[in-house]
């Protein structure tokens, strides 16, 4: 790169999306000729170029200084013949010629350039917007932005329009190409022809941006605007989690059209990641009835059916998932054959295919052992042999162990894992403080992420963990220090300000702290079922059990685990409904009949559920 584009470049990592122009040596501007028979240019008037002495100078020096390797001198001349001849041809070889150099001021200067001389031309429109994006360069975009739109026709102004969130996805300052295109895209939104399209692309911009209020307004307007476009459900599910409101556009195009296979399954997924599970389990059922062919339906369900504690559920999920996966196809045998396939994109498609179909038998592996099929749950982990994540898969295989009373091979299983880097080795201490935690032995739990942290001092996670197992040992000082040094460091944890707040509440001390925390952990992460759990707990603490039973029959509906059976039951036995709260605790044991929480508080109340 010359000395003049190393002065004035600007990084353009960008621009490989944009058409690098010909790199041909310059040429004339002159029109285009017919080819004629020799006899008739023989006696044919000669026709001059248009070129003059001066311009043919500068031409055959803009062609010497790019041959010779001085591409900054070459752009320099030649894009001053381009402004002197306003040719678009030359202002192509000059932008051409900056694009190869990456740089981007030169090539955008070329592209407003090319604009200027020649206002009509929408290639050169389309470059100029192409470039300031690509630059992240919005201000002053909405000129050609306008121009762009009265050049192109109106049955394509909508598309063009769509394109520009496109255009924009990579930028580094969201709000600035917001605050830059909103102006313009209100004004499209007053014109019948491109309202709708204004409307979703300035959301889609807003949702960018972190504009979630008036994102909401405008897909509010987009749906009243347009009732069938799905393009509205889409922006709806993505402001769900920040804007709960969003979710009555979702309800009403449901109630509307019920049959929705794929609107269900996307909210169904939404409602799962907020942590609903029985919301999206109701959403889940819906879409995979409604469309039984749809393989990643039944996935979601089979998942969410084992959140549910619902085994068996998950069990027949899961089977129709597998039944609808292509068939396995054996490796290519040969290189050339690998090659192929490749190139053909069936090697990623049927590695996809085996990933899923992995994950699923995991996944049935958990719903045997639920359902205390232990065999049946080690037949499946068996088939598991390309897993992605062989640390969790080795868990499971030492659980199973350790469930049938083999806890010697479930410690030499895990002890086996390799260490050789901070990340093993991380994940092998927490896989063995997991499966001594199952086997109760917290304080070999507690040595192991001790270990762990040592290396870590600053992980979270390795922090939190281990503040749970110092509470299992009655350290309840070491936890509640551990947890501040959690928060301290990752403040928006809300794991960590929900485990110290039950804690208090747990053990009938500071409730008003407990309630102040267990709120914090809520106004992070709203609905969540567990926070909801223990917001319940501290109500019952301090006497509100009319409160405490409605937290916790929410919960427990969003949630059926047991712990929160334990406490809904509890609820229940203090309100004198002694036969509902029998039926919670009985339903909870038949998924878990050994569940500790249940067997501790019925054995204190001196219940046999």
């Amino acid at each position: 790169m010359s000395e003049f584009f190393r002065r004035g470049a600007a990084s353009l990592a960008l621009l490989a999306a944009l058409p690098v122009f010909a790199q041909s040596p310059a040429q004339a501007p002159t029109p285009a000729v017919a080819a004629e028979p020799p006899e008739a240019a023989a006696s044919a008037p000669l026709a001059n170029s248009n070129m003059d002495a001066p311009l043919f100078y500068q031409l055959l020096v803009g062609e010497l200084e790019l041959t010779s390797g001085q591409p900054g001198v070459a752009y320099q001349v030649l894009l001053d013949a381009a402004r002197r001849t306003r040719d678009e041809e030359l202002f192509k070889q000059v932008l051409g010629i900056a694009l190869k150099a990456q740089a981007g001021d030169q090539a955008l200067q070329t592209a407003q350039a090319w604009r200027e001389a020649k206002p009509s031309s929408l290639e050169a429109q389309q470059t100029t917007i192409q470039l300031m994006a690509a630059l992240n360069r919005p201000q002053g975009i909405a000129a050609p932005l306008r121009d762009l739109l009265t050049l192109t026709p109106e049955a394509n102004r909508v598309a063009a329009l769509a394109s520009l969130p496109g255009l924009f996805q990579r930028a580094n300052d969201s709000k600035a190409v917001y605050a830059a295109l909103a102006p313009f895209l209100e004004e499209q939104a007053k014109q019948a022809p491109t309202h709708d399209v204004a409307l979703y692309v300035q959301a889609r911009l807003a949702i960018a941006a972190g504009e979630n209020d008036k994102a909401l307004a405008l897909t509010q307007a987009l749906a009243q605007s347009a009732p069938q476009l799905e393009d509205t459900m889409q922006l709806a599910l993505e402001l769900l989690p920040v804007k709960p409101e969003a979710e009555a556009l979702i309800t009403e195009r449901l109630q509307r059209q019920p049959e929705s296979p794929n609107l269900r399954f996307a909210y169904g997924l939404a409602l799962a990641r907020g942590q609903r599970i029985a919301e999206a389990g109701v959403q889940l059922r819906a879409a995979a009835k409604q469309k039984p062919d749809n393989a990643q339906s039944w996935f979601a369900l089979g998942s969410v059916e084992l959140d549910l504690q619902h085994p068996a559920e998950a069990e027949q999920a899961l089977r129709e998932y597998l039944k609808l996966l292509p068939a396995e196809k054996p490796a290519p045998k040969d290189a050339d054959a690998s090659a192929e396939a490749d190139a053909e994109g069936d090697v990623s498609i049927a590695k996809a295919t085996t990933d899923a179909r992995q994950q699923a038998w995991l996944m049935l592996s958990a719903a045997a052992e639920r359902q205390g099929h232990l065999k049946e749950a080690t037949d499946w982990l068996n088939k598991v042999d390309k897993p992605r994540d062989p640390v969790a898969l080795a868990m499971r295989r030492a659980t199973l162990l350790q469930r049938q009373g083999k806890l010697g091979e479930a410690k030499a299983l895990l002890a086996a894992l390799p260490e050789e880097s901070d990340e093993q080795f991380r994940m092998k201490r927490l896989a063995q403080a997991q499966l001594l935690r199952e086997a109760r032995d917290w304080k070999g739990a507690y040595e192991q992420l001790s270990q762990a942290e040592a290396r870590a001092p600053k992980d979270v996670d390795l922090i939190y963990e281990r503040a749970m197992l110092a509470e299992k040992l009655n350290r309840f000082e070491e936890m509640e220090t551990l947890l501040k040094r959690t928060i301290e460091l990752k403040p928006d944890y809300y794991n960590a300000y929900n485990a110290l707040g039950y804690s208090l509440a747990d053990r009938n001390v500071r409730l008003p702290e407990a309630r102040e925390l267990i709120a914090k952990a809520l106004a992070l992460e709203p609905k969540q079922p567990a926070l909801v759990d223990s917001m319940g707990w501290v109500e019952f603490r301090s006497g509100n059990l009319a409160e405490a039973q409605k937290l916790l029959r929410q919960a427990y509906a969003d949630f059926p685990d047991p712990e929160v059976a334990a406490h809904l039951g509890e609820v229940l036995w203090a309100q004198g409904e002694h036969d509902e709260a029998l039926r919670v605790w009985r339903e909870a044991l038949k998924r878990e009949p050994d569940n500790e929480s249940i067997r501790e508080t019925t054995g204190r109340l001196k219940v046999k559920p």
